[in-house]
């Protein structure tokens, strides 16, 4: 059978196993489905995971860049500086709380947001960093912290990408204010969609936990619990993003077995180093010394002067040829709502200009077997041999 016979690789497919099918069998067979207790022992196993004592399970890690915002007292007039190389999410939840965000260059060679460019963005109304984990790569947390403390401000860290994250022996998510984390489908953990926050305070937390399910008091389970039913008071118009048995019935396996499938991503990423790195492309960056890096997103930087092939042209050729690709991320000041709201220009950005218009991210996944990485490196040859 040949390369394009064989059936399309899904970008980004999740490993699921029959654990995990096992467990949601066991869920629906139960009669409660809802917000449960399945819930509630993922979320404690990801505290212990994390080392921390305060998480909340939400819908998605937007909800909980959401909460952490406004649980920070983000609002109208303030601003929030974070990276323009991100998914629009993490923009989009600081407009929701009715604040403004500021942009900061990355830097091109770990394409996290840059410190020296967060300096030179605060303002009287700037109220909190928002650092995104990119690919799994840690930000260079300790000058994030240091920036934060000298002009009183809180961090919330997008770990989308950075469940299995280490930076200088902390684990990503408990090094600033809140932690925000993403089970969606593509990630590195997955309940379908979903969503987990870490803070540093009780209060927070509770503050979180009652906003994540309509402000109200009691979450549904306790109400319709065996123990009886309780009445609740509504203590805020909060919203629904409560996450629900049925998803932590995955999660639970899936972090079960997070060490396991972060060495099968780390064995993938040293084979695209090994047997990519002598085409005319951009690979990753070296891991920096004394961290960890999650292998979330192995992308290259697919620049035509060097290969004489557009970005676009390459993922074409990849997806004709049978293997899913993604684009991790066209710049936000390329999209026009951004440009039109704020000003923005993708010159003032011109880290994450580039890097946007020439990354693809290959596949990368503890699904993926080695007759599939094959696949990818040999068709990755293929094409920009030719």
């Amino acid at each position: 059978m040949s390369i394009e016979d064989k059936p399309f690789l899904t970008f980004g497919a999740p490993d699921i196993r029959k654990q995990e099918m096992l467990e949601v069998m066991r869920c629906l067979e139960s009669g409660w489905i809802g917000t449960g207790s399945k819930v509630a022992s993922f979320v404690d196993d990801f505290k212990k995971y994390k080392g921390v004592d305060h998480a909340a399970a939400l819908n998605s890690c937007t909800a909980a860049l959401h909460l952490s915002l406004l649980t920070a007292g983000i609002g109208p007039g303030d601003e929030v500086i974070t990276t323009p190389m991100t998914f629009c999410a993490t923009i989009n939840t600081i407009i929701h709380c009715g604040a403004t965000p500021v942009l900061a260059d990355i830097d091109p060679g770990t394409m996290n947001i840059d410190p020296e460019r967060i300096k030179e963005k605060i303002t009287e109304r700037t109220k909190a960093i928002l650092p995104v984990h990119f690919a799994g790569r840690p930000c260079e947390m300790d000058e994030i912290i240091a920036i934060s403390r000298k002009h009183g401000l809180k961090v919330i860290e997008d770990c989308a990408h950075a469940v299995e994250s280490e930076y200088h022996g902390q684990k990503a998510g408990t090094i600033g204010d809140f932690g925000c984390f993403s089970f969606y489908v593509t990630k590195n953990i997955t309940t379908g969609e979903g969503g987990m926050v870490l803070a540093r305070s009780e209060e927070d937390i509770r503050k979180i936990q009652m906003l994540g399910l309509h402000g109200l008091s009691k979450d549904a389970w306790k109400r319709f619990s065996d123990s009886g039913f309780q009445h609740y008071s509504v203590l805020a118009p909060g919203y629904k993003y409560n996450m629900i048995d049925l998803q932590a019935a995955l999660g639970i396996h899936q972090l079960a077995r997070v060490e396991e499938s972060w060495l099968k991503r780390q064995h993938i990423w040293n084979r695209y180093n090994q047997e990519l790195g002598d085409l005319p492309v951009i690979l990753p960056a070296s891991t920096t010394p004394n961290t960890r890096h999650a292998y979330h997103l192995y992308t290259l930087l697919i620049d035509k002067t060097l290969c004489g092939l557009a970005r676009n042209e390459f993922l074409e050729q990849m997806n004709a040829r049978g293997i899913g690709m993604g684009v991790h991320y066209l710049s936000l000041p390329e999209h026009p709502f951004y440009q039109n709201a704020f000003g923005w220009r993708p010159v003032d950005y011109p880290h994450a200009l580039r890097i946007g218009q020439q990354t693809v991210s290959l596949p990368l996944s503890s699904k993926l077997t080695d007759e599939d990485v094959d696949r990818v490196v040999e068709t990755t040859h293929q094409i920009l041999r030719a």
